[in-house]
């Protein structure tokens, strides 16, 4: 028996033995600056990250081996390379950082990585590439243009603003084989692009939203494979969107800055950049777009063709230089919205003044696509809601100014496709106006809307409730992903509330990779930052509000922690250090007595009421003492500070912040205990 059993054992480790050396470990996932094969990466030394892959448990990486070269065959072949690492003894594989010879602008460079496990060697991996932007000013020959001035009926800076939007076009020729071709572009507000009437990019709302006067983002586009070998077409449109804004009085107008550079086989090369030499025209259909109020458009203007070759544009005008913004011009870092799902709605019911009212089934972010049917000259008009009243027609009194109404004026009898490209809308409901017929639910397409990330996490009970709550939040927090974390979609607002995130943020990147959008972010606190070192409640700066609160700017240093906790990001931590520190002190200076913080603006902002009449409550009795969150807050955020200046190589500061809580600790538990 015991003969037996050792039999059965020893043929069990050898088939054990024989699936395990059968087992290999792989690379794979490979991403420079968080990004696979990216185009335009502005730093000097990229990051690299990858993942391993096995079937078997308990894999640790022990040792890599990153190599750079200028062409694949190099790469391939060892020769000429412009990084080897060599063997380096970690198990790190997140974010690590080139150290080769200095990066080119324009340059094209390709990588792979190879590692040991304690399962065994992977082989290299496949080759993967990214390029570099323009890294010097010098680089840019471009000049910012546009139509410099207001020239259509209803058109005004002040208030509720309004501006048809801009169209320019370029016709170029590229006569020789071309090896590639890329384009750095930046149009503001909103802009999209074309070459030869196909889009660029599925990007819309590019670039991302800035303070402007700090700093402009602009993208880098491959477009290689969109240009002909002869006559080509650059056409760009322009929206309004933050640049110029939706209210008060605006002093910029939507501007171009555009240099497409065409590589040839033969190594000669072309450069088009935006310039005098372009036409320009307001004269479009869409005659206006506004982020809070809608977009109209005017199908008996359109411009057949303007985005292609041959076109017509004698009438067009010859494009204005334009301002140059103030702010740093800066490669965007963080990909762009996209259009991620569609819904279709679940019911049309038609009201008793012959209005439809559209229910998409859910509370989305986007915009609506439309097929119907249209009368010459008779506008069809769509108004968008989250809630309808008990009469079934919209609420709209938590829009405030917000017209959030998009119109299409029909060229003549019959069938139109339109749905809109520089507004988004926070709906679930939609008032039709304009149509004799009813129209059915496929005439209508939901397009949701937010910044391209992935979802990463998921979450689900056996409880139909928990389940809910958690669907809400994921449509709430991803249609507020628009370049910014916004506050809300759908009123005359949507802004970059800080306070929002303070104990949001952590949570969301469970669910999504927001990695790159947050590392955005932090930049658009620091460039909000006053001269005094008031961080901003809002950023990017649309509304000027320093109310040197504590519990609202802590989302600068939550964030900046949950991106080295969650990602093993530590370099926004070491890149804002300096401004964090600077706003710690002023509070310190400004708001601090006894060590203890004496000023507080929002309290406990929107705290959960017995009943909704008093969730803004008066009453002294439902309010905390602003010192008691102040204080705290700002306790957390020196102990916080302390493990930053350790990360950032300043631990020089570490006793100070330490001995400077230690105080504050005092005083608190004496005053309020």
């Amino acid at each position: 028996m015991k003969a037996t059993l050792s039999s059965l054992l020893t043929a069990l480790v050898i088939i054990l033995a024989g699936c395990t050396s059968g087992q290999t470990v792989s690379i794979k996932d490979l991403r420079v600056e968080m990004k696979e094969n990216p185009v335009g990466i502005g730093v000097s030394q990229p990051r690299f990250m990858w993942k391993i892959s096995s079937g078997s448990p308990d894999l640790t990486q022990t040792s890599y081996q990153i190599q750079v070269a200028e062409s694949p065959d190099n790469l391939k072949n060892g020769k000429e390379l412009l990084w080897d690492s060599g063997e380096v003894k970690s198990d790190e594989s997140i974010l690590i950082p080139y150290g080769g010879n200095p990066l080119q602008s324009r340059k094209q460079y390709y990588w792979r990585i190879k590692a040991n496990t304690n399962q065994g060697s992977t082989d290299w991996s496949p080759i993967n590439t990214w390029s570099m932007t323009l890294l010097n000013p010098s680089d840019w020959k471009a000049t910012w243009i546009g139509e410099n001035n207001l020239s259509n009926p209803g058109e005004t800076k002040e208030g509720k603003t309004r501006l048809a939007a801009r169209y320019l076009r370029k016709e170029f020729v590229a006569d020789k084989p071309i090896q590639r071709a890329v384009l750095y572009i930046s149009g503001l507000g909103f802009s999209e692009s074309y070459i030869n009437g196909k889009p660029v990019s599925e990007d819309i709302f590019a670039p991302g939203p800035s303070w402007y006067p700090n700093r402009v983002y602009y993208n880098v586009y491959d477009v290689t494979d969109l240009l002909s070998k002869d006559k080509n077409t650059i056409g760009v449109a322009l929206g309004n969107g933050r640049y110029f804004a939706m209210r008060d009085r605006q002093e910029t107008l939507p501007s171009l800055l555009a240099q497409l550079e065409i590589e040839y086989a033969d190594g000669s090369q072309t450069v088009i950049v935006s310039d005098t030499s372009w036409k320009v025209t307001s004269k479009g259909p869409i005659i206006a777009n506004n982020e809070f109020d809608g977009e109209e458009y005017d199908a008996r203007l359109e411009l057949s063709g303007w985005n292609k070759n041959g076109f017509d544009d004698s009438k067009w005008l010859t494009a204005d230089v334009m301002t140059t913004p103030a702010g740093k011009l800066t490669v965007q870092s963080n990909p762009n919205l996209r259009i991620q799902e569609e819904i279709k709605p679940v019911s049309i019911t038609e009201r008793p003044d012959g209005k439809y009212i559209i229910d998409m089934g859910q509370n989305m972010v986007g915009r609506l696509a439309v097929s119907l049917k249209g009368k010459k000259d008779q506008p069809v008009t769509m108004k968008f809601a989250e809630l309808l009243k008990e009469d079934g027609s919209l609420y709209l009194a938590n829009l405030r100014s917000a017209n959030v109404t998009d119109i299409y004026t029909p060229a003549r009898d019959g069938q139109f496709s339109w749905e809109p490209i520089f507004v988004y809308h926070g709906f679930r409901f939609v008032e039709i106006s304009g149509l004799d017929y009813k129209p059915e639910l496929s005439a209508f397409t939901g397009k949701v809307i937010y910044d391209k990330m992935k979802t990463t996490g998921k979450f689900e009970t056996s409880n139909p409730l928990v389940n809910q709550i958690y669907k809400n939040a994921y449509w709430g927090i991803r249609g507020n992903y628009r370049g910014m974390p916004t506050d809300c979609p759908q009123r005359d607002e949507r802004h970059g509330w800080l306070g929002d995130r303070v104990t949001g943020a952590y949570g969301e990147a469970f669910i999504f990779n927001n990695a790159l959008l947050y590392n955005k972010w932090l930049q658009d606190i620091e460039d909000s930052q006053s001269p005094e070192g008031s961080i901003s409640d809002v950023s990017p700066r649309y509304w000027t509000i320093y109310n040197d609160d504590v519990t609202w700017p802590a989302a600068y240093f939550y964030v900046a922690n949950l991106l080295y906790r969650q990602f093993g990001d530590k370099s926004a931590i070491i890149r804002h250090y300096p401004s964090m520190k600077r706003w710690m002190q002023h509070i310190q200076q400004t708001a601090m007595q006894d060590y203890i913080i004496v000023k507080d603006t929002y309290g406990d902002w929107c705290m959960p009421p017995e009943s909704q009449e008093l969730i803004h409550s008066q009453d002294p009795a439902r309010k905390t003492d602003g010192a008691i969150l102040s204080t705290t807050m700002y306790y957390s955020l020196l102990n916080m500070m302390s493990e930053f200046a350790r990360l950032s190589g300043q631990e020089n500061d570490i006793t100070a912040y330490q001995e400077l809580a230690a105080k504050m600790k005092e005083a608190y538990n004496a005053k309020y205990f």
